[in-house]
């Protein structure tokens, strides 16, 4: 999705953590995460283009371990500058693999904030679990006044 090159969040807010919950945990992307990552979304390319609000056929688009690497520093660097934020869903009982993504972006259009996500093929089933928690999140913990979150 493109993004506005402003930050979408006050300077005085703090940026949460993440989110646990029984299913799933949201941590910030990190480089760290890169081969869980990688392997997580080539994994299960079709079912994430079918994923409500992924927004055309082409993307994942398939890309090299090192050019994943570079996308995750760009994630990290939007998240440092504050214009946008990717957490990465990680399995509860193993929090070094990486089962899906999360993406809080603003909408170069609007004051509207976008979010999509994804989960593996093989995790398909939380699906709407993490769109609820997700949603209800932002809602609670996030100064947004207007989400845009198919699905």
């Amino acid at each position: 999705m493109p993004q506005p090159r402003h930050p979408i969040v006050p300077d005085d807010f703090v940026v949460p953590d993440g989110l646990d919950t029984e299913h799933f945990v949201l941590r910030p992307l990190r480089p760290e995460h890169n081969e869980s990552d990688h392997a997580a979304w080539t994994s299960s390319i079709d079912h994430i283009r079918a994923t409500p609000g992924v927004p055309d056929g082409n993307w994942p688009s398939p890309m090299s371990l090192e050019d994943n690497l570079a996308d995750l520093e760009r994630h990290t660097r939007d998240y440092h500058e504050r214009i946008g934020f990717t957490y990465t869903v990680l399995d509860p009982a193993d929090q070094d693999r990486v089962i899906g993504c999360v993406y809080i972006y603003g909408r170069p259009d609007s004051g509207d904030v976008e979010v999509q996500s994804w989960v593996t093929q093989a995790h398909a089933d939380l699906d709407p679990a993490l769109r609820r928690a997700t949603r209800e999140w932002l809602d609670a913990d996030w100064p947004f006044d207007s989400i845009v979150y198919e699905g």
